[in-house]
């Protein structure tokens, strides 16, 4: 490769990583913004979705599920416990693990609150056409792949 090319190369992925993160950014804003009008930060909500929408799962999972350190998680689950949103039990299949569970007011909640997120997402989205959408959705995925 040529000292040229490595340079055009680099130019175009450098500007892409940009394009990327900018966009993350504002969409991620945008479609976040309500949140803080119900008192949750996005790893807050990100926690009540996956547990809303998938049952009750180990915190390990849920980090998983969010994208963050297991030692991040816990603070965000105390404070999530604190607000009477979730509520920790030991597993009956293996008592080492702490299941995390939406309570009567974390369920209302994530009830009240996902329809006003999904329809935001909607919104932002349809920015694009459904094919580029997909487009989108296929390059993301192979981006994010190790």
């Amino acid at each position: 490769m040529t000292k040229l090319k490595r340079l055009q190369d680099e130019i175009t992925a450098l500007g892409t990583f940009v394009k990327l993160m900018r966009a993350s950014e504002s969409v991620s804003v945008d479609v976040h913004r309500h949140l803080a009008e119900k008192g949750l930060s996005v790893s807050q909500f990100g926690i009540i979705e996956a547990i809303y929408h998938l049952g009750p799962m180990c915190q390990k999972d849920l980090a998983s599920k969010i994208l963050k350190s297991a030692g991040n998680i816990t603070m965000v689950i105390d404070n999530l416990e604190k607000q009477n949103l979730v509520s920790r039990f030991r597993s009956a299949d293996d008592r080492r693990y702490l299941v995390v569970n939406l309570t009567n007011k974390g369920k209302e909640l994530i009830a009240a609150t996902f329809p006003e997120h999904a329809e935001g997402i909607l919104t932002r989205m349809s920015k694009l056409t459904g094919p580029e959408q997909r487009d989108l959705s296929k390059l993301l995925k192979k981006l994010g792949q190790t």
